[in-house]
Parts: C-alpha cells; structure tokens; sequence
C-alpha cells in the first residue's frame, strides 16, 4: 500500500509539472492538439498508478516524451505561421453582417442551434443585431455587435474618465503580500497602522484586503466577514 501511495505522489508531482511547463490554459481555451496531449499524459499517468508491476520509468519517460514534443511544436508554431494553421486551424466567420455563413457552418459541421444558443449565452438573442460572430480555434465564439446595439461607452458621450488601474492584492487569508506592498512603495507597518486605525489590531484576523489606485484600502475580516474602507 506504501508502496502505491508514493507512486501516485510521485506521479502527481510530475503531471502537475508537466502541465505548468505546457503553460496556463483553462479547459476550455485548449486548442485541439493540446487537448489530446493532457488525456494522453493522463492516461500515461494511471497506467502505472493502478498496476505496480509496471516501471515508474514506463510512466515517466513518455509523458516527458509528450510534454518535450508539445512544447517544441508551440515554438515551432509560434515562429511558423503555416504551421500554426495546420496545428490550430483558423479561426472562421460564422456570422456576418447580421447574416448567418450557411456554407461555413456546413464546413464546420456546426448546427444552426449551436450558433444561436452560443448567441443567447452573450446576450444577443436576435443574429441581426451582430456584426461578426467568429468561431475560434478553440471552439469558443467571439460576437462582435453592431455599432448601434453595443453599450454606450463614456468615448460615445465624449467624457473624459479618470484612470483606473488594476487593484492590488495587499492581504490574503491573513498574509502579507510583500510584493504588492512594495509595489507601491508601501511598507508593512504602513499597513499595520492603516489597519489599526480601524480597530484591527492583527492583520491575521484579515481575510482580504486590496488597494486600488485611488488609495482606498478596503478589508474583511476572516471572524465577521466585517468590511472597511480607508
């Protein structure tokens, strides 16, 4: 039993290395060819997993095989246009103009109701209030609307905003991000101070806290999901 448990640890490890090498994609955002490389290494993973009587090396050397193989051939695609589309594919116009590609979709072997339920899941149930819809390599449709359906932008009424920036993440779960801290030229017992004049003495006692660009430093504690703002 000891022995299949360090097995399956060790072959956890090296999948979940494996992975993070191929690079950060969700599920859904895999194109075709990446798909097939995680069932594949997964499939390679529980083999030996279930039968200890085979080498861990069995296990290993192909899914180092797949991850070395899936890598060079992103490169390769990267530098490649042409071998980019082979891998990928291209992305295809599946609505144009409010008027749905009939021959594209008959290509694609992609029906009319997939269409129309991906155009509902964006808000445009009506095909005629869309400019492009762009089905994309990986399966994902892009709606770009006409002019005249999109939401009101402040650049449409020709007001000026302010800028706003991405807020940073200053406490999690009751720890410092330094880096975010520093980021800022912000220091730890800028923070405790800030932190206390709200009658919080231990940042610990802090689920999450987050600065935004204006300098509003907003908190909730982990006890009474309280919630301030300085």
């Amino acid at each position: 039993m000891l022995l299949v448990i360090i097995r399956t640890l060790i072959l956890y490890v090296a999948v979940l290395v494996v992975m993070r090498v191929m690079g950060k994609r969700e599920i859904g955002q895999l194109q075709p060819m990446e798909l097939v490389v995680a069932l594949m290494i997964a499939d390679l993973a529980a083999i030996p997993m279930q039968n200890t009587g085979i080498p861990l090396l069995s296990g290993l050397i192909p899914i180092i095989v797949l991850m070395a193989a899936q890598v060079t051939l992103s490169l390769i695609s990267m530098k490649s246009p042409k071998i980019r589309d082979i891998v990928d594919g291209r992305p295809s116009v599946v609505l144009k103009n409010g008027w749905i590609m009939e021959s594209e979709l008959r290509r694609l072997r992609y029906s009319i109701n997939d269409l129309l339920e991906q155009l509902r899941a964006k808000n445009f149930p009506n095909p005629a209030d869309v400019e492009f819809a762009i089905l994309e390599t990986n399966g994902q449709l892009s709606v770009i609307p006409k002019s005249q359906k999109r939401p009101v932008q402040p650049s449409d009424l020709h007001i000026d905003t302010d800028y706003e920036g991405m807020p940073l993440t200053l406490v999690s779960d009751g720890a410092i991000n330094f880096k975010n801290l520093h980021q800022v030229n912000l220091d730890e017992k800028w923070l405790r101070d800030a932190l206390r004049k709200q009658g919080v003495d231990d940042f610990k006692n802090v689920f999450f806290a987050n600065l935004d660009t204006s300098g509003q430093l907003i908190y909730q504690l982990k006890a009474n999901a309280g919630r301030g703002q300085l």
